[in-house]
């Protein structure tokens, strides 16, 4: 695909003023490896810590996670389990892999049934048997699946197609993966938009929402929006916090779920958060990678991981056992604005494009 530096195109799209914040919420889960669904609220991007007064204080023997409430009355899990770099597929021809098979299958049993996939990771069939082979019933879990964002496509036929390799009725979840099938036109984000919400009225899709938005194409989606996007999946870490962003769909009742949270750990090493992870991964008990996922927890942002270890995941649980202070999500995100790392869509910024 053509190089097109995504800050000098979204200059295209005009501005509309923000439209009246809808009030989220979470509600509580209880132990993220036994989920279910319980009936205490409070209000979505408020951190944990303010709930409960729980925060600096180390692991908890019996531990909570919220679920986070939309603005269209569903509720979606603030962990989940990503396939994104689980084994991604190059090849759509490729043969079924039945070690993802597996592997999705020890997620589902570990506790993850928060199940985020994609039209372009080449793998909805294989996550379908893994639903089915898990046997765990099809209401406890949530799944989402994306429309590729890269190229003008059939909505619906698109869909069908997903809803038949994943061999599901309904997925709770469908996102336009990226904006970039646009090549800068508001009326194209508009249709593909109007295309989710004809999706959604079929009940096949209990939420819909975006991928990879930015500011100007979120708002070029809420000029002729009849349902306003859910969620925006978004790279977030303390080396790519978007500038204004977060408070953007926090004014306009819009959650978002991060993906690639553990960069700060695992990409961009060496950088100035190093010393302050491992200090408060000690304070807490846990793992650095722990600490960079409750950074995001603690901002009422959805938060998805990924491994082929199950002691990994397992691992990532304890982000339930703790809660960071205000203090110490300030600190993180200070110092992680003395570096930036853009771990995905490089080909579609600048260098030192920080939006």
């Amino acid at each position: 695909m053509p190089l097109l530096l995504r800050s000098t195109r979204l200059t295209k799209l005009s501005s509309t003023p923000n439209t009246t914040a809808i009030l989220t919420t979470w509600r509580a889960l209880s132990s993220i490896s036994h989920p279910s669904r319980m009936n205490s609220a409070t209000s979505a991007y408020q951190t944990s810590f303010e709930e409960d007064g729980n925060a600096g204080k180390g692991p908890k023997q019996q531990s909570q996670l919220r679920d986070l409430k939309l603005n269209d009355g569903n509720e979606i899990p603030i962990l989940g389990y990503g396939l994104g770099t689980a084994r991604y597929k190059n090849d759509p021809s490729a043969p079924v892999d039945k070690e993802l098979i597996k592997t999705v299958v020890m997620a589902i049993k570990a506790g993850y049934y928060h199940l985020d996939g994609a039209q372009v990771y080449n793998n909805e069939t294989e996550l379908g048997i893994a639903i089915k082979e898990s046997r765990v019933p099809r209401e406890k879990l949530y799944v989402t699946t994306k429309i590729s964002g890269t190229k003008v496509q059939d909505t619906q036929e698109a869909f069908k197609l997903s809803l038949k390799k994943l061999q599901l009725d309904y997925v709770d979840q469908y996102l336009i993966h990226a904006p970039f099938f646009a090549e800068g036109s508001k009326a194209a984000l508009q249709e593909k938009w109007a295309d989710l919400e004809a999706i959604h009225a079929t009940g096949k899709a209990k939420s819909i929402g975006i991928s990879n938005y930015l500011q100007p194409e979120v708002e070029a989606v809420l000029e002729t929006a009849k349902i306003k996007p859910a969620i925006n999946q978004i790279e977030y870490h303390p080396y790519l916090q978007h500038g204004t962003l977060v408070d953007f769909h926090k004014e306009n009742g819009i959650a978002l779920s991060a993906y690639a949270s553990l960069t700060a750990v695992v990409r961009a090493k060496p950088g100035p958060l190093d010393e302050t992870y491992e200090i408060l991964a000690k304070k807490y008990g846990v793992t650095p990678g722990e600490i960079a996922l409750r950074w995001v927890i603690d901002q009422g942002i959805v938060v998805l991981t990924t491994s082929q270890s199950e002691d990994r995941l397992k691992a990532y649980q304890k982000v339930a056992s703790f809660k960071l202070t205000p203090k110490e999500i300030e600190d993180i995100k200070v110092l992680g604005q003395q570096k930036h790392y853009r771990g995905f869509w490089k080909n579609r910024f600048a260098d030192d494009d920080r939006s």
